[in-house]
Order: C-alpha cells, then structure tokens, then sequence
C-alpha cells in the first residue's frame, strides 16, 4: 500500500496493520501458516510443471480431488503430514522441500 493511501485511511480513522495483529496470532503461529502456504505452492507447482491434474495427484496419494484442491489452497484443515508427503510423492526430495521453505520466507 502506498504512503498517500495509508495517510488517508488513518486520517479516516482506520487502523492499520498485519494479518497477524488483526488475528492475534503469535509469531509462531504467523510462521507456521508461511510455512503451509510455501508448501502448498510448491505442491501445485510440482503437480502442474508434471502437467497432473488435481485428480491424478489425488489418486496417486490415495486421497480426493477435493482434497488436493484444499491441499494447494492452504486450507487450515489440510496436515503439514500430508503436504510433505504428497510432495515426496511428486519426486520432491527434503532438500527440495527444505530449499523451497528457504526461498519462501521472507523473514530473513
């Protein structure tokens, strides 16, 4: 957001802040869901750049569609376990899996 829009929504009397003041969330908790949406990412990277489609993915990993869909969305009901898994299916290694959660943070 750019300086002239922040002014005028805090001359408005509006706050403004990040996602994780707005939900209270703890550094630990911010850095767990980064950690999810990297590798959520990744996976629908993967799965594409091997031309699958959702329902091949899901097949292979023994799971749904619908499943797989919320895997790539980062859908909060969706396990680091099986993100890394159906990753691991996909021919990533955990370097590759480490070496995307590196390039992802944008912490450091």
């Amino acid at each position: 957001m750019n300086d002239d829009k922040l002014d005028r929504l805090v001359a408005d009397g509006w706050q403004v802040g990040t996602v994780a003041e707005f939900l209270g969330l703890s550094p630990e908790e911010e850095m767990f869901i980064e950690l999810k949406l990297i590798l959520s990412d990744r996976l629908k990277q993967l799965r594409e750049s091997q031309h699958l489609t959702q329902k091949a993915l899901a097949k292979r990993i023994e799971s749904s569609q619908s499943r797989v869909a919320k895997m790539e969305a980062g859908d909060p009901s969706v396990s680091m376990d099986l993100l890394v898994r159906s990753l691991l299916s996909l021919g990533a290694t955990p370097k590759d899996i480490a070496e995307a959660i590196a390039m992802g943070s944008c912490d450091e």
